[in-house]
């Protein structure tokens, strides 16, 4: 896998748990299969939809080891390793890559609200331990601090932070990006995946493809590979309020119950978050329905 070997829609994972909420690797590997069946592009384990905060270190292993062996080189596997310290974050990438990562997602350390220069030198620190691609995931909202185009052109002459997940609802932040840092960092919209297509993104890493995989790997190629963007645009909508349902606070909650709807039981979220109050997982049945989602076994 080249520094540029990424593009199309990822999938920002849940983790499935078992009833009693113990790790429930079965079912993780059942899903890599589908996901892949589906045709998407690309997987993220152990991101915020992962729940990577509520699990404990050997779970961390398990997860990012049972993803990779089972995508077995079929789609790029990029590992979730954000941490605080960034000593930490740096032996997660580590081992990631000795698992086989072809890449790793690194938010900014989220607590500390990190000056300029601490950010490159957390990133540069890493990207120097490392032999795979970092990338960058900004997301002002849960990380408090904003990677702006220009600090992530600077970011972008560390030779292995060659792509960025941007999550703000700015999405003129994808056209500056690639208009400050050229083809050193590859763009993958966070948010809003049609728009950043639009404006030359070359992927998307996407919570709702957890749900319609296929559709949402579709609404990349219409618009990247064939320049139909009338005809993406008319898939978009159909699946907007997808999309949407899980792009607030449940989107933890909402992709489990969707999923538990289609018939992909994967357990409760851990607190502190909750499983979805009685009149939204209404609402999540019947977007499954509207949608004709279903969870099929791979063959």
């Amino acid at each position: 896998m080249t520094m540029k070997g990424f593009r199309g829609t990822y999938t920002v994972m849940i983790t499935p748990f078992t009833e009693t909420g113990e790790l429930d690797l079965p079912a993780l590997r059942r899903f890599v299969d589908w996901q892949i069946a589906e045709g998407i592009h690309g997987l993220i384990p152990l991101g915020s939809t992962g729940e990577f905060l509520s699990l404990s270190d050997e779970e961390h292993v398990a997860v990012a080891e049972t993803v990779i062996r089972q995508a077995a080189g079929r789609v790029p596997v990029l590992v979730g390793t954000g941490a605080e310290d960034t000593r930490e974050a740096v032996r997660l990438s580590r081992r990631a890559e000795r698992l086989g990562a072809d890449g790793v997602m690194i938010i900014p350390p989220f607590y500390s609200t990190p000056t300029e220069d601490e950010l490159y030198h957390h990133y540069k620190t890493i990207g120097d331990a490392i032999g795979i691609p970092i990338m960058v995931y900004n997301n002002p909202a849960t990380a408090n601090v904003d990677l702006t185009p220009p600090i992530v052109a600077r970011l972008s002459t560390i030779a292995n932070c060659a792509y960025i997940k941007e999550s703000t609802l700015e999405v003129t932040r994808v056209r500056d990006i690639i208009r400050l840092c050229g083809d050193r960092m590859t763009v993958f919209g966070g948010i809003l995946g049609f728009e950043s297509f639009v404006e030359g993104a070359e992927g998307w890493v996407a919570v709702a493809s957890n749900l319609a995989p296929g559709p949402l790997a579709r609404l990349f190629t219409l618009v990247a590979d064939g320049e139909k963007i009338r005809e993406a645009r008319s898939l978009y909508l159909r699946y907007l309020p997808l999309i949407e349902f899980v792009g607030g606070q449940y989107y933890v909650a909402g992709t489990k119950a969707l999923l538990r709807h289609m018939g992909c039981p994967v357990g409760a979220p851990r607190p502190p978050r909750l499983p979805l109050p009685a009149p939204r997982d209404a609402m999540a049945r019947d977007i499954v329905r509207a949608l004709g989602l279903a969870f099929h076994q791979a063959a």
